[in-house]
């Protein structure tokens, strides 16, 4: 793409001054506002990091101890703060190690700009030191990505970064610079940010016949259901989303990283769609008559096997994305948009309505699963800890007002299944990519993104391990986050897989752990195990009032198992309570 009229004046000085490329790099950072930058310094991009010596009033940096743990951090801050997370990386494995993020930020639409440093140009293909095409490799994990050999070209190609990272469906963009272009001096003219690209429309343009067909399939509806995702929280449309919801008395089931849009308590709230979902979201998505979806994506956990998923419905499906529309589910009706600007148009159009016998149904499929599994899995009657037990102390502590950070695992589920929100942003979890070692370093820059909110990272003890040297990170700056490690002694998903499916052939799945609570005090970190119920509430009520970070291990189940579950290769319909 062309970057000519592609940059309006802001900011323009009155004559040029000479500075380096790095420098310019710093002067792109202040004018796109931004407050913090995760990262950790190499050769290659040791100019950039020169030059943020002399910004350091204006730009905070947490090094962290692991580049992938520092796009993690940045997505965990995009997540919160609703912003754009900017991240530091040094050339060969400093950039490779970012693969992973920029891979999970993509399929969960995070905005991200990642700048790393590159060998001088004229080393390019020649296997220098530490060389590695970082281009080729991270293209088919962000949405944009471009690398610069000439600091005449930083200006423009930043502001063309942080303008296609956050416009539109969000995602990562990452600019390699090479080193030569770092020291080189060229005459610095003025930041312009970047408000328009030719052929770039991040905004589909909404078509108004199909906002009139869609409210009059909607007033029309007997049984209608929604299913949301992530877009009504991208799209900042909460409160556009719940007048929609109100007005026609719509209930509203979410994708994982959909949850927290709505508040869980709501009465239209009916609970999560998918692999682990709730058991009337599930089976009743097979009969309700027109299902409308809202910025989510029609994932293969939400709708399991495509040919047996809602083939009764007429489906609307709201999406920013056209390429999102028609993807998986064939769409009746589609409306192409931003759902801040589509879900107002709609609900002008609808009838006032309760679908109050339809409601119902949901909430009878609740006393069923209330009655098959969630009384045991919050309640249990054995001396052995649950993880859903857990989830319910701390949404009594927490009154439903903190971020809760999930890493990927049985724990994840069971958060998402339990966990209670009252404000959007407030969890945070590898969805599309599924993360191992997300959540710690996810959590570090959660808190940055909500200083005055308490931050919790609930992780497996296989997923821990995996980003554990982030401790450091928290340690060095002293982050107040809290850190929940539920343990079951084992790689717990793998293992209820290999129960239910393969004989209990458990072929490497027994995990071994470090004492967690001396691994922390070594990181000066206070910590505490739980092992016995009696103790668990006192425990977590103290992990929440330190004045700073903690850990706290809860020893639970070794075998116990998430339900309900839909199998692999099955309909939604087909879910299992037990």
């Amino acid at each position: 793409m062309q970057t000519e009229n592609a940059i309006m004046p802001e900011l323009d000085l009155k004559s040029p001054i000479e500075i380096t490329g790095s420098e310019a790099v710093m002067k792109a950072l202040v004018a796109e506002d931004v407050e913090i930058i995760f990262g950790y310094p190499g050769g290659a991009i040791m100019p950039i990091y020169d030059a943020l010596y002399n910004y350091r009033d204006q730009l905070e940096h947490i090094l962290v101890r692991h580049e992938q743990g520092g796009v993690h951090a940045a997505q965990g801050y995009a997540r919160t703060s609703g912003k754009i997370g900017t991240v530091f990386a040094t050339s060969g494995p400093g950039a490779t190690n970012l693969v992973t993020g920029l891979a999970d930020a993509l399929i969960d639409s995070t905005p991200l700009v990642c700048i790393t440093g590159q060998v001088f140009a004229h080393l390019l293909g020649t296997d220098a030191f530490q060389e590695i095409d970082v281009i080729n490799i991270t293209t088919p994990v962000t949405k944009w990505n471009y690398q610069i050999t000439d600091a005449h070209e930083i200006p423009a190609i930043l502001a063309k970064a942080y303008y296609i990272a956050g416009s539109g469906r969000p995602g990562p963009v990452l600019i390699d610079i090479t080193k030569n272009a770092q020291v080189q001096k060229f005459d610095f003219t003025g930041y312009n940010r970047c408000n328009h690209i030719r052929s770039y429309r991040p905004k589909p343009i909404v078509r108004k016949e199909y906002v009139v067909s869609a409210a009059d399939m909607i007033n029309n509806a007997v049984r209608p259901l929604v299913i949301f995702g992530q877009g009504v929280i991208l799209g900042r449309a909460e409160k556009e989303f719940t007048s929609f919801i109100e007005k026609a008395g719509l209930p509203a089931a979410w994708t994982i990283l959909g949850l927290s849009a709505l508040p869980t308590e709501h009465p239209l709230n009916v609970g999560m769609l998918g692999m682990h979902g709730n058991y009337g979201p599930n089976v009743l998505t097979n009969e309700c008559d027109v299902l409308i979806a809202v910025g989510m994506r029609f994932d293969d956990r939400v709708t399991g096997r495509l040919d047996r998923y809602a083939k009764q419905a007429k489906v609307i499906h709201l999406d920013i994305d056209p390429a999102e529309i028609d993807k998986n589910v064939k769409a009746d009706i589609p409306v192409w948009g931003d759902c801040k600007e589509t879900l107002p148009l709609i609900t002008e159009l609808l009838k006032k309505n309760s679908h109050t016998s339809w409601v119902n149904k949901f909430n009878e499929c609740m006393d069923k699963e209330i009655e098959v599994v969630i009384q045991d899995e919050l309640n249990p009657s054995t001396p052995i800890l649950t993880m859903g037990e857990v989830i319910k102390e701390l949404n009594l502590l927490t009154n439903g007002e903190a971020v809760i950070v999930t890493d990927v695992g049985q724990h994840q589920m069971v958060a998402c299944r339990y966990a209670k929100f009252n404000k959007s942003n407030s969890s945070i979890t590898s969805g599309g990519l599924g993360t191992m070692g997300f959540a710690l370093p996810a959590a570090i820059g959660a808190k940055y993104g909500a200083k005055d909110r308490t931050v919790i990272a609930v992780i497996g003890d296989g997923g821990v391990q995996m980003t554990i040297q982030e401790l450091g990170t928290i340690m060095q700056n002293n982050i107040n986050v809290k850190i929940m490690i539920l343990n079951n002694q084992f790689l717990g998903m793998v293992r209820q897989w290999q129960e239910l499916f393969l004989e209990r052939r458990y072929s490497f799945v027994d995990i071994e752990s470090p004492d967690y609570v001396t691994v922390a005090k070594g990181y000066r970190i206070e910590g505490n195990s739980v092992t016995e119920r009696s103790a668990l509430r006192e425990a977590i009520k103290k992990m929440l009032d330190h004045d700073g970070a903690y850990l706290l291990e809860v020893m639970v189940g070794k075998e116990n198992n998430v339900f309900p579950m839909v199998p692999q290769g099955s309909g939604v319909g087909e879910i299992r309570l037990k």
